[in-house]
């Protein structure tokens, strides 16, 4: 009997092909650390590439997507890759691009929805649909719920529409359609949730619409009813890729097991210190359990940071680790020394704003014995949008320049909603929430009796809105001047809804008969002299250029911009999926400017300088949270400390304050819990500026929160003297001034603007102006300060205060 060597049969399983691509040169691995090049040859089998901030995870995940495809072991189709945002998405193609030289023929790298929508397009009858199905912006969904509870005779006052919204987007990012909300949860919303969201659904297929939601509900439910799409699907995708695994939800989740399957060549890159978005379904169990998932998965640890100084790791470091759901690894970085992480406490959020924008100006001037920051270069990072107020306040009246980053964003504003309505008629002339939008904008002389009407007749014959109005301007229900503005909007729409046939034939099955048959749409208008079209027509730009209100010459400019964007896709249909998987506008301002954002809105950024204010119980943690979820919040919300502190390379200050403006209330406020996390030997605890002409670091040592605060010069506010029910083991030791003064509740009437005081600290000073309990005083040496008016006295009284 022939012996055969073991190691030779394997190697002639192996295709020629195959085995010359991988004898080729393999430069994409020459800059990746041991870790990173383990995660990128483990190719075959379940991986978790388990990745920390700052470590160089989008590199190692680019450089596997190479991999694969220069050796062989998959074509560009048979690679499926996610992530959550466009940007994210971008960032992954343009560096595959880099490395190969092109990324064309790659069509299923994109965020979860961009693939789902490519899917469900291709299978839509499936679930009720049309393949050329709308995609709901939230502003839409809220009308057609608001419309529903109306016909339920449910108050919306006190049921609101967008507390449903959020039920449903709940139930959805769980996979439950409404036969599957479980009866504990089915009694939410006075008992009517799961009927409404039955309804909500009902219409949305009779509407040829989907929400947000459904891109991956209707995809699971697809794959879980029908085993041969599925089969086709797991076929085609030999290696999947998913980065921020950590941010999944239930749905996500269960649509990636299902494509998963057949090859298990899965490999998610994630970090669970960086899951902070529980509260709007992401389930960090998701990660931690992938072993039990996939049996026999191959976990990779990259813990070396490339972003950030040893000191801000640590920092970062010891707070994450008092969390006990989480996987464990520890970040290091071959870059030694730097500035350790600053700490400062503030008698109110105004005085922080305040130090904050000085702190600013003295980095971009380099006086603070660094090299100067500009300002594109320096954060603020807050837990909460209202902190922002007094930051922007500050920042007006020294003319800093500063952008807020995740205000009102270019697709929600007025006119451009408008416009994408008109677009989305024109692809879909049964969208009736873009026919109510703008059958009446501009103004038509179609009051609520005439659009009661259309609504009637449609409801009453089963039809669309615009087959609606299109069969009751023929029955003569409508007449007047009314009538002739509805019969050129009808008009219209036919007319624009041909042009977009003529110019894709695979529409054909949405034709709908014109109006004036003898109408027929340009053969060589573009998509984009198309829109241009619709808008003129439709008397929407005569509308603004018309109007004469201050808004309205930049809201013809945006209308410009809108039409501008459309240069950039091959369709209007294309257009209008992109907006609404992303809803956001990605222009960017030259000037420099300080940018302020929520910590939620950070993740994934990185600055050479970050500022944490508001390191407040209550506020940050943040109360809401804890209250609703226990330990899960709490640790989600550290873990949102951990991500704060990781924006940071180079300097990274942290502040509190002890009495906060919430709202218009003032609130005493005690620091937070995560400050005693932070690891001694890596802070400097700062005193407050003013005091021998700038500011000095103090010792951070193992004291008491209420001596190392005393140090930085917060005052016996109620929320000191709270502390001492949370913790009677260690009494509160107050601040000098407030054990040798008696408090007197009558003394805010014996001070004016002008007069002259003093403080046992601060010195004489005049005061500058009175605000209730609280006087703005001017120091001789200490400059401008908000003091409560019962630690100082008259100066002509400073003799006799008991030293």
């Amino acid at each position: 009997m022939t012996q055969f060597d073991d190691s030779d049969a394997f190697e002639a399983a192996i295709p020629l092909s195959q085995r010359a691509m991988a004898a080729r040169p393999t430069p994409y691995l020459d800059a990746l650390n041991p870790a990173q090049r383990a995660a990128v040859l483990a190719t075959d089998g379940p991986v978790l590439m388990l990745a920390g901030a700052g470590t160089g995870k989008t590199k190692a995940l680019t450089s596997r997507i190479v991999h694969l495809l220069a050796t062989g072991k998959a074509r560009p189709n048979e690679i499926l890759a996610v992530t959550f945002t466009n940007k994210a998405a971008r960032e992954m193609k343009d560096r595959v691009a880099a490395m190969l030289g092109q990324v064309e023929g790659m069509p299923w790298m994109g965020t979860f929805h961009s693939v789902s929508v490519k899917i469900l397009r291709r299978h839509a009858e499936l679930v009720g649909l049309k393949s050329n199905f709308t995609i709901l912006d939230s502003d839409d969904q809220l009308r057609l719920l608001k419309q529903l509870i109306t016909a339920a005779n449910i108050d919306e006052k006190r049921w609101p529409a967008r507390m449903l919204a959020g039920l449903i987007d709940h139930w959805k990012n769980r996979a439950w359609t409404p036969a599957k909300v479980p009866s504990s949860e089915a009694g939410e919303y006075n008992n009517r949730g799961t009927e409404l969201y039955d309804q909500y659904q009902e219409r949305l297929r009779s509407l040829n619409a989907c929400d947000f939601g459904d891109l991956l509900l209707h995809c699971v439910t697809i794959f879980q009813a029908h085993p041969d799409v599925l089969t086709q699907y797991q076929r085609w995708f030999r290696y999947i890729m998913v980065d921020e695994y950590q941010d999944t939800n239930v749905a996500q989740y269960l649509w990636l097991r299902l494509l998963a399957q057949a090859h298990r060549n899965i490999c998610c890159v994630g970090d669970d210190d960086q899951s902070i978005y529980g509260w709007r379904g992401a389930e960090v169990g998701n990660i931690l359990r992938f072993e039990k998932d996939f049996p026999g998965a191959e976990v990779i640890r990259l813990e070396q940071n490339y972003r950030s100084t040893e000191h801000i790791l640590a920092a970062a470091s010891g707070v994450i680790a008092a969390n006990s759901d989480r996987l464990g690894k520890t970040l290091w970085t071959d870059a030694k020394g730097g500035e350790k992480v600053r700490l400062i406490g503030h008698w109110d959020g105004e005085e922080e704003a305040r130090w904050i924008g000085e702190e600013i100006e003295a980095l971009q001037r380099g006086t603070r014995g660094l090299d100067p920051v500009g300002l594109n270069e320096q954060a603020i990072l807050v837990r909460a949008s209202h902190q922002m107020r007094a930051f922007e306040d500050r920042f007006l009246t020294i003319g800093l320049p500063y952008r807020v980053i995740g205000g009102p964003r270019f697709y929600e504003r007025l006119e451009i909603r408008d416009a994408m309505a008109y677009f989305r008629l024109a692809v879909s002339p049964d969208d009736d929430l873009a026919f109510e939008r703008v059958v009446n904008t501009p103004k038509r002389g179609l009051g609520d009796k005439a659009q009661q009407d259309i609504q009637r007749m449609a409801r009453g014959h089963g039809l669309s809105l615009l087959e609606g109005a299109r069969m009751l301007l023929a029955e003569g229900g409508i007449g007047g001047k009314g009538a002739g503005q509805l019969r050129a909007f009808v008009q219209g729409v036919d007319r624009w809804h041909a042009a977009i046939l003529n110019a894709r034939p695979e529409l054909a099955d949405a034709v709908i008969e014109p109006m004036v048959p003898d109408t027929a749409p340009a053969n060589d208008m573009g998509h984009v002299r198309l829109a241009e079209v619709i808008l003129e027509e439709s008397g929407y730009t005569s509308m603004w250029q018309n109007d004469k209100t201050p808004e309205a010459p930049g809201r013809l400019e945006n209308l410009k911009e809108l039409v501008k964007a459309l240069e950039q896709f091959d369709s209007l249909q294309g257009f209008l999926e992109h907006v609404s998987l992303i809803m956001e506008n990605d222009t960017e301002e030259a000037a420099e400017k300080v940018t302020i954002m929520t910590l939620h809105g950070a993740k994934g950024l990185e600055f050479p300088v970050v500022f944490l204010p508001g390191w407040e119980d209550g506020l940050f943690p943040s109360q809401r949270s804890m209250d609703e979820s226990g330990k899960k919040g709490l640790e989600e919300e550290r873990r949102l400390a951990y991500v704060g502190i990781t924006r940071a390379e180079r300097l990274c200050t942290i502040s509190f304050a002890s009495n906060r403006r919430v709202y218009g209330q003032w609130q005493s406020q005690l620091p937070s819990r995560f400050i005693d996390e932070l690891p001694v030997r890596h802070v400097d605890v700062l005193t407050m500026p003013g005091l021998q002409g700038g500011y000095a670091t103090a010792s951070f040592g193992a004291s008491q929160v209420e001596q190392r605060a005393t140090k930085a010069d917060v005052y016996n506010s109620p929320g000191w003297r709270r502390l001492q029910a949370q913790s009677a083991a260690r009494p509160v030791v107050q601040p000098r001034e407030a054990r040798n003064m008696t408090i007197d509740a009558t003394a805010t009437a014996r001070f004016a603007t002008g007069d002259r005081v003093f403080h046992q600290k601060f010195g004489y000073g005049t005061v500058q102006g009175v605000e209730g309990d609280k006087l703005d005083i001017g120091f001789d040496k200490a400059g401008s300060k908000k003091v409560v008016v019962s630690f100082v006295t008259p100066a002509h009284q400073s003799d006799d205060l008991p030293f």
